[in-house]
């Protein structure tokens, strides 16, 4: 990988709107993250800060406002559900996300290709991939720790570009961007940024990698657990305008700092000459897959997400 792939991105709107008190706080709040997160859970090893994120995420959680999202969408998504039970998926989430907090300071040492704490499924897929040189359209949703399914890729290795969500503190965007490159995730692009790279890598026969499982308010309002949810069309309109396959990718976790990694076969959308049309039906096809995926594993869903509007909630009696 060139020094000029290498090099950090961000979308300079983020730090043009900042002032001089949220300058100065971005520089604390680096410190802190130093200082009481990323030292200390580099220091206990990859598996006893995946647990012990794990475990105290999951022991404070029911504290936090945002574990109501989390019930609310578990209540909408599984209607026939005990209570006891909406309780049990919400905690474990809740502690898979606190693992996947513990296991960012370690993302190199849990390589897909060394070692054996990833298993690759269906790594003949990114090799058909890579040696079509047509380029592809992967999408994947935030399963257990979603970091780990881009390394996957990019290790192969596959010529992907991958988008990312830039934080706000520039400072910490730049410590998590280099830990990517360290884990092989050597060409990012910022949301917000990434349409026009997107398109140019395609049209140069590269692969792209989008999450497609998040809300997206100008997107399309597609059936997700039998409720409209708004879901963003990039990926479904990238694959038809440049006639690549789509490919799913998802990730489970196995234990601390362990995963099993699923490459699904690839599928071309269909192209019938209405755009509109075939954009939706790629668009409800993504999302099936994602939904037939979380359904067999809630826990490890990142259910905090506000992914259906606040009327799906009240017209289903959860709010």
């Amino acid at each position: 990988m060139d020094k000029t792939q290498q090099q950090y991105i961000r979308p300079k709107d983020i730090d043009n709107r900042s002032t001089f008190r949220q300058r100065l706080m971005w520089r604390i709040e680096a410190l802190a993250w130093d200082l009481i997160y990323w030292g200390p859970m580099k220091a206990l090893g990859p598996d006893r800060a995946s647990n012990f994120l794990g475990w105290l995420m999951k022991s404070i959680a029911p504290a936090f406002s945002q574990n109501k999202t989390v019930r609310r969408n578990l209540r909408l998504a599984f209607p026939d559900l005990p209570e006891d039970e909406i309780d049990r998926i919400a905690k474990a989430s809740w502690e898979s996300v606190g693992r996947t907090a513990g296991e960012l300071p370690h993302l190199p040492e849990i390589h897909p290709y060394k070692g054996d704490r990833v298993e690759v499924v269906g790594a003949e897929h990114l090799d058909a991939a890579e040696a079509a040189d047509q380029g592809a359209v992967f999408v994947s949703g935030h399963f257990a720790n979603w970091e780990v399914m881009a390394a996957v890729i990019c290790n192969r290795p596959v010529d992907c570009l991958i988008t990312y969500r830039a934080l706000n503190n520039p400072h910490i965007d730049r410590k998590l961007n280099k830990v990517r490159h360290d884990y092989g995730i050597g060409v990012l692009t910022p949301k917000g940024l990434g349409t026009r790279e997107l398109m140019r890598a395609l049209g140069k026969n590269r692969c792209v990698a989008l999450m497609n499982d998040q809300k997206f308010n100008q997107g399309l309002a597609i059936e997700f657990f039998g409720h409209p949810a708004m879901t963003a069309p990039g990926p479904s309109r990238l694959a038809l305008k440049y006639k690549v396959p789509i490919v799913l990718v998802t990730t489970r976790r196995t234990g601390p700092a362990r995963f099993k990694v699923t490459v699904h076969p690839p599928f071309l959308p269909v192209q019938t000459g209405d755009t509109e049309r075939d954009v939706r039906a790629c668009v409800e096809r993504i999302t099936r897959l994602i939904e037939t995926e979380v359904r067999a594993n809630p826990e490890q869903w990142f259910w905090q997400h506000r992914r259906w509007p606040k009327e799906a909630w009240r017209d289903a009696g959860v709010m």
